[in-house]
């Protein structure tokens, strides 16, 4: 019996509809549009690709999209007066720096740099901080994303077993976090785990985000488990094809006879991560004017 596929493009469809409705309400409330700056360092082509979609849905989401291309040769302290200069824009609600960032410009200075009620990606140290210890922050877009799509399928997640496999700061330590706090009991797996495979064979949820293509077999998955597969990697081109073909973390084929749900590479994990984002900025909107946020996102 072949695993249900977990649509996340419909759901995030789903999700950037209710957040523009949102927004539209928030407009006639506040005056304004929720605001979205997207700052691009380099000429990255997977990061203006990204860039451009981000504005593309920003926009179709009834909000403002605010853009800043820079070139790559961009100082540390150009980039950073930038931030600041978003940071004190009472029309921008949300910042986004596109990573990853070129030369020897420092990541973790530029996040730091941004205002935690404008860190819509859920990367500041303070955004982190405050998810560890169970107050409400920003949730980085993709294990937020995640869990929405895990919820929808499975409803309460209390006692299932939940194995992470990768330990980023933006995927699988804030992933393992939202799952302990919807009373999952977590592993966090990795490259240095003994007996992976029967480590991931005790889950009833799989999440792999550990970006190495389809490196989780079929034999590895519990009978009837959810599998995330957060993964995207481009295998090289097989003979007389131009691009090699998208796969994730998980070889698709195989699992999916075994898996009772999985999320499909591509179509899955990523259309909910700017979805999320949309979200993220509606709520932020809503803070920077006093107001609740709106309810059911």
């Amino acid at each position: 019996m072949s695993a249900q596929i977990i649509d996340g493009k419909a759901f995030a469809a789903s999700l950037r509809e209710r957040v523009g409705a949102h927004a539209a309400t928030f407009a006639e409330k506040a005056g304004r549009k929720p605001g979205l700056a997207v700052v691009l360092v380099g000429e990255d082509p997977a990061s203006q690709v990204y860039v451009g979609a981000k504005g593309k849905a920003t926009l179709a989401a009834n909000m403002e999209s605010f853009e800043h291309r820079l070139p790559a040769d961009t100082s540390q302290d150009d980039l950073i007066a930038l931030v600041e200069q978003l940071n004190a824009d009472p029309a921008v609600d949300g910042i986004l720096v596109q990573l990853p960032l070129p030369g020897d410009l420092d990541e973790q200075a530029v996040i730091a740099a941004i205002d935690p009620g404008k860190d819509v990606d859920g990367f500041h140290v303070e955004s982190a901080g405050r998810l560890m210890v169970g107050r409400e922050g920003f949730v980085p877009c993709t294990p937020l994303g995640c869990i929405m799509l895990l919820q929808d399928r499975l409803g309460d997640l209390s006692g299932l077993n939940a194995v992470v496999i990768g330990r980023s700061n933006i995927v699988g330590k804030p992933m393992a976090q939202l799952l302990l706090d919807a009373n999952a009991t977590v592993t966090i797996a990795h490259s240095r785990t003994k007996d992976l495979p029967e480590v991931v064979r005790r889950a009833d949820i799989v999440v792999a985000a550990v970006g190495r293509a389809e490196m989780v077999k079929a034999d590895w998955i519990k009978p009837g488990a959810t599998v995330i597969d957060v993964g995207i990697n481009r295998l090289a081109p097989a003979e007389g094809e131009k691009r090699g073909r998208l796969v994730g973390d998980v070889e698709f084929a195989g699992v999916k006879d075994v898996a009772g749900a999985i999320t499909p590479v591509p179509g899955g994990v990523g259309p909910m991560t700017i979805a999320v984002l949309l979200r993220n900025t509606l709520v932020a909107a809503h803070a920077h004017e006093g107001l609740e946020p709106p309810e059911g996102l």
